[in-house]
């Protein structure tokens, strides 16, 4: 059946851990694994690294057991991929952020380990670029591309400075690379498919250098870099964080455009990464060198709302993975679809009139 039933505590490495001895892999990847629960994980419909291939939290949960305002627990902790049964109140409680109910128990979707794995690392010319290579890649190899990190070159500036003990993989850090990391059947060497990718890509102007992860080790390097980011971003002290999500076909141009408004708005820095493979990026911005994020205090809220702007004016999304909470209660409430949001405070008060599930989240 390659099903796990996980109990909400335990963490998101735990069950990775436990189905990496049964033989498979629980694929949802975060940097904070290490900590972050299985209840905390389905609760916000948690994202990472590998949504590419295998989905979000909500794609990789069968069913769940939970308990309801009333006290009444709901046991649907079902193994079945089919039950055409009603409501789904699985997908309802997944991503309500405790709003609804809470998650105790999960059954959680195993997937086989790729035979053959590899990792590398290609600068780009631009986040056009990017997107091409994405393209390309998904051609050669299929269904294989299981996670594509854009990476600026801020980043690695943030990284040299905060942790120099860590090894980059260029000379000269490039304006734009992505992270690429493929599983193939038995039979397709990966390091072999990544240089055919890579040699693809230079002749058709899309990289200019690359990185390919010989070893285990070199592999994770890579992608110690890039879980090292958001720690460079904390230590570095940002104005403004913005975690959005947009059609493939217009993050190249929220780029540009972002960064132009930006440049017109004052002295800062821009740290753009993230999961280009599903559109969700991680559109940071820093003090420039010199200045404080105190500095910044009487634009901070102007600038934020106009990024937003700009990423629901393309078909995005303002919270791509992190969830509303209760900082982005007022992003919903301007930018939400009215009916979906008369129809979310009509299925909140039915299953919790008194509001006693984390009061003040997503709706206010």
């Amino acid at each position: 059946e390659a099903v796990m039933i996980a109990e909400a505590g335990a963490t998101l490495q735990q069950a990775r851990d436990a189905a990496a001895e049964a033989g498979r892999q629980f694929p949802l990847s975060l940097a904070s694994q290490g900590t972050a629960q299985i209840g905390g994980v389905l609760s916000t419909n948690a994202g990472g690294v590998n949504v590419l291939r295998y989905g979000n939290a909500r794609a990789l949960c069968l069913g769940i057991e939970a308990v309801l305002p009333s006290g009444v627990v709901m046991r649907d902790l079902k193994r079945l991929r089919k039950d055409n049964t009603g409501y789904d109140l699985r997908d309802l409680l997944i991503g309500a952020e405790g709003t609804l109910g809470i998650i105790t128990a999960a059954s959680l979707v195993l997937a086989p380990i790729p035979a053959e794995s590899g990792v590398a690392m290609l600068s780009v010319e631009s986040p056009g670029a990017a997107l091409s290579l994405l393209s390309l890649a998904q051609a050669r190899m299929g269904g294989g591309v299981t996670a594509f990190e854009l990476i600026s070159g801020q980043s690695f500036d943030f990284l040299n400075r905060y942790f120099p003990q860590m090894r980059q993989p260029f000379a000269e850090p490039p304006s734009w690379s992505v992270l690429i990391e493929v599983g193939l059947p038995a039979g397709l060497a990966a390091g072999e498919a990544l240089e055919g990718l890579f040699l693809a890509a230079s002749e058709d102007g899309l990289a200019s250098d690359g990185v390919i992860a010989q070893s285990g080790q070199q592999a994770a390097d890579l992608w110690s870099l890039r879980e090292h980011i958001p720690l460079a971003n904390r230590a570095v002290g940002a104005i403004a964080s913005h975690d959005i999500s947009l059609p493939l076909s217009e993050v190249a141009s929220f780029i540009r455009d972002a960064q132009a408004m930006l440049a017109a708005a004052g002295d800062m820095r821009i740290n753009c990464f993230g999961h280009l493979g599903d559109g969700n990026l991680h559109f940071n911005l820093f003090p420039a060198k010199g200045r404080r994020r105190e500095d910044y205090d009487s634009i901070r809220e102007a600038l934020s709302r106009r990024i937003h702007e700009m990423v629901v004016a393309r078909g995005g999304s303002f919270s791509a993975e992190h969830g509303v909470g209760r900082l982005k209660v007022g992003d919903l409430e301007r930018w939400g679809d009215p009916a979906r949001l008369a129809a979310m405070r009509a299925i909140k008060q039915a299953l919790d009139p008194l509001g006693i599930m984390n009061p003040g989240a997503v709706l206010g």
